[in-house]
């Protein structure tokens, strides 16, 4: 089959695009490589997946909607997954526009991509983030999410709301996968493994948020891929027993559906911090502060929904996890 990927020479965008060349489908590649983080990462990612036959890269950005006009219709893809976003928290109170931008605009260049150049399955990224200020544990996506704690997870909603009016309107196949937070070799150099790696290698002290309480639903790259390309391959179908007077976040009478990928597990951040330390050699020096703006406290996927539709099962430890990254991040950084 022909997959379009956006955000390829992202993390997970990578990873997938890797893992659909490898089982022998034709990947067409999207990504601006702006410099959100090191471009050269995305670059190196990248350069893993250029030379491949059945690959093939455009540099665009996903807020340009004639050039993705364009490729639709030039490339004619079977399925769609959609990783391009703008991602952080945090980075959301910094520049609140980049979030309209390519989370609102870039996303709707997409549906209506999919509106006009028809594919048998939309799959895209939501964001755990949406739970905002939801106290109830584990997350489930039955549960009511209207109170987002950022910017960013306000715009993820907005793409779940979004994709299930186009199924509707224009009966597109669409699934909605939030992420719980992915960690793994080739990782982003924003997310807190990658920077605690990088400073207590540096001898520098690492900040550590709402005092060490944190508890994180930590997810293996490869736990992440496996749940996204089987869904992909299971194409969305209406709920038939979906009931307007009690209705399901997570279902429709469209081809809508909605889905937790995480690994089931949250970590406490102070066990995570530990396997680092045991895997580098060394101990961290810890700046602790308070709970940030926009941050939530803990993050727990119920992927009940998700088990039952794919046979979903991560099974990568974080001791495990950890170790993987550790090695990748020592090899790739000549440490």
């Amino acid at each position: 089959m022909k997959f379009l990927v956006t955000g390829a020479a992202g993390f997970i965008g990578f990873h997938t695009s890797r893992y659909l060349l490898n089982r022998g489908d034709t990947v067409i590649g999207i990504d601006n490589l702006n410099d959100y983080y090191d471009p050269s990462l995305k670059e190196a990612r990248l350069s893993q997946l250029i030379n491949q036959d059945n690959f093939k890269f455009h540099k665009e950005d996903i807020i340009d909607k004639e050039a993705i006009d364009n490729i639709f219709k030039s490339e004619s893809p079977d399925y769609v997954i959609h990783l391009a976003a703008q991602a952080g928290v945090r980075y959301s109170l910094e520049n609140p526009y980049a979030y309209i931008d390519s989370n609102v605009t870039g996303f709707m260049n997409i549906l209506e991509a999919c509106r006009h150049y028809p594919v048998k399955h939309l799959v895209f990224a939501s964001s755990s983030s949406v739970y905002g200020s939801n106290t109830q544990m584990p997350f489930s996506v039955n549960d009511n999410v209207d109170h987002p704690l950022s910017l960013y997870a306000a715009t993820k909603k907005s793409n779940e709301l979004m994709a299930h009016t186009y199924s509707h309107l224009y009966n597109i196949p669409v699934s909605g996968l939030r992420f719980f937070t992915v960690y793994g070799p080739w990782g982003r150099p924003d997310m807190a493994l990658f920077i605690f790696t990088r400073k207590i290698l540096n001898g520098e002290s690492i900040d550590v948020f709402n005092n060490g309480q944190h508890k994180r639903d930590f997810t293996y790259i490869d736990d992440i891929v496996e749940g996204v390309v089987r869904v992909a391959d299971n194409v969305a179908t209406p709920n038939l027993d979906w009931d307007s007077d009690k209705p399901d976040p997570a279902t429709s009478k469209s081809p809508y559906r909605l889905y937790n990928i995480g690994n089931n597990k949250p970590v406490e951040l102070m066990y995570f911090i530990e396997q680092i330390e045991k895997n580098l050699n060394r101990k961290a020096e810890k700046n602790y502060l308070p709970l940030q703006p926009g941050d939530v406290p803990a993050t727990y996927a119920n992927v009940d929904a998700l088990i039952d539709y794919v046979d979903y099962s991560p099974s990568t430890s974080i001791e495990s996890g950890i170790e993987k990254f550790i090695e990748w991040y020592k090899d790739y950084y000549k440490v």
